[in-house]
């Protein structure tokens, strides 16, 4: 039995969920978003609360099932409170800013760095060696916050680069004499 799946998914005040085959659309004070479950699960909506159940006993649909309750409670929490990534930059010189819709990135490279935001996702510079990506889509949050990290992944010696705000960097010690 899925522990994960039981649990329903209640709506708080302000949002609402409609089920039209295996659609789930949730609309809620930031958006709108929508997720479609395999058929392996049935979803019904009982007043405030939709619950996910699966249709068989086979390993498919309880897995299905644990992932298709996780993904709807995703969407109530994206149109409700959003998703935050926080980055940080560390080295001399290494800084960000925002032009309009692109993301300039100093990062010590004979270029500079104009990354292209997407749709459906803010970001935004509070101070130099920040950057805060917001939306209500948690997949798309993580992976535009990864290809910004990527640009130059923090490294062992000196910790220079781009990290996740709450990130543990593992230092190593240098060449000795």
């Amino acid at each position: 039995m899925s522990r994960i799946g039981k649990k329903p998914v209640e709506l708080p005040s302000g949002v609402e969920a409609s089920v039209s085959g295996q659609t789930v659309t949730v609309k809620g004070p930031k958006g709108q978003r929508q997720f479609t479950a395999t058929d392996d699960v049935s979803i019904a909506i009982d007043g405030n609360v939709v619950s996910v159940q699966p249709r068989g006993k086979s390993k498919r649909a309880r897995q299905q099932w644990g992932m298709s309750r996780t993904m709807v409670a995703n969407l109530v929490t994206g149109v409700t409170d959003g998703f935050k990534r926080e980055l940080e930059i560390q080295g001399v010189g290494y800084r960000a800013q925002m032009q309009g819709n692109k993301l300039v990135l100093n990062l010590g490279l004979s270029h500079d760095v104009n990354f292209e935001v997407p749709q459906g996702v803010t970001v935004t510079t509070p101070k130099q060696t920040e950057i805060i990506v917001e939306g209500i889509d948690q997949q798309l949050v993580g992976q535009v916050a990864a290809n910004i990290r990527e640009w130059r992944a923090p490294e062992p010696y000196k910790g220079k680069g781009i990290r996740y705000k709450d990130e543990y960097i593992f230092r190593k010690e240098g060449k000795k004499k």
